[in-house]
């Protein structure tokens, strides 16, 4: 018997569509739902805030095609010609903005991540610093829900570049993203271990469950990593993105378990950032090395490219760290919908 297709309908039961936000996103949630062609101007990309809940929530939810889909969603939407042409200008906006502010960001790899290797002198404006210092329950509990668009898919995006290099920087990456997916162990899998922390907090650990609580500065940082591995001409851009991911991952990581541990947060709240100070310091020395250094040596040309994933990383991340941290100084959630009691 010859086997038959798959259905050209199947759909996925995934986390539920997230509320619109405006004239783009709910373009595209009314195509997600109506399984049709999204019904837009030009005009509405070119005019759209880069920054903004809407043009960044409808980026999330076009990317998050490519990894659990939505509940009802045709799976086939994936790679529709008229989400991915819609997407293609999004992005093209994204990235204008992010040239347009990184305009004097450093093109060598060694100016863009030196100062990523030493502690600043004056922590003021890092989170992690002030949640190790003086955080709450509760602002340990937002920054998690708000961590776990990512962290429940941790390492997903960046494994997009593993066809894409070869040699030293292949072999590294896949090395490192071994440990991310737990070692041949599903207990182990660091979205896992985040659930477990989610758990310990009182949080709803399913996939994308606080999608509508996220504000745009959060939804920039997951789209970051998902524009740059969904596309080969910014491998070396995801590489830098990677990088700087693993080199700031460990002291961050030291500060938000020390914060876990004085706020009485749980094992597995603990277990998560404990694991990731220890790995990650590892990790730290082989994508310098071997992945950046691997690249490098096989495609010289992608040094510029690897700083501006640096560069953009840390820019995103002070954007997020400024939103929330106004939030907080002002006594008020940073979510756009504060948290039910644990």
């Amino acid at each position: 018997m010859t086997p038959s297709a798959p259905s050209a309908t199947a759909t996925t039961a995934g986390p539920r569509l997230a509320e619109p936000r405006g004239e783009l996103s709910a373009t595209v949630t009314t195509a997600l739902r109506s399984n049709g062609d999204p019904e837009y101007s030009p005009r509405a990309v070119l005019t759209a805030d880069p920054w903004g809940e809407d043009l960044q929530l409808a980026l999330y939810l076009l990317y998050e095609l490519h990894y659990r889909g939505f509940d009802g969603v045709d799976d086939a939407r994936e790679w529709d010609p008229e989400l991915l042409r819609l997407r293609r200008a999004m992005e093209a906006r994204f990235l204008y903005a992010l040239g347009t502010e990184l305009s004097d960001a450093p093109r060598s790899v060694t100016e863009a991540f030196a100062p990523l290797l030493v502690e600043p002198v004056d922590p003021t404006g890092s989170l992690t610093h002030q949640l190790e210092r003086a955080g709450k329950l509760w602002q340990l509990r937002e920054y998690a829900a708000l961590r776990s668009l990512y962290h429940l898919k941790e390492a997903d995006p960046h494994a997009w570049v593993i066809p894409r290099l070869r040699g030293r920087a292949k072999a590294a990456m896949v090395a490192i993203e071994y440990d991310e997916f737990g070692a041949g162990r599903a207990d182990r899998i660091h979205a896992q271990l985040f659930a477990g922390l989610m758990a310990d907090l009182g949080l709803d650990p399913t996939y994308g469950h606080y999608l509508d609580h996220a504000p745009a500065p959060l939804l920039a940082t997951v789209n970051l990593m998902s524009l740059f591995g969904l596309h080969r001409s910014h491998r070396g851009a995801l590489v830098g993105h990677f990088a700087c991911v693993e080199v700031t991952s460990s002291p961050g990581s030291r500060r938000l378990a020390k914060a876990m541990r004085r706020c009485g947060a749980g094992p597995a709240a603990e277990h998560f950032y404990d694991e990731h100070v220890e790995a990650d310091a590892v990790h730290e020395q082989v994508v310098r090395r071997e992945v950046v250094g691997g690249l490098l040596a096989d495609e010289p040309s992608l040094e510029a490219d690897i700083a501006f994933g640096c560069a953009a990383t840390v820019h995103l991340e002070d954007r997020l760290a400024e939103h929330i941290g106004a939030a907080w100084a002002e006594g008020r959630s940073a979510l756009r919908t504060p948290l039910e009691g644990p």
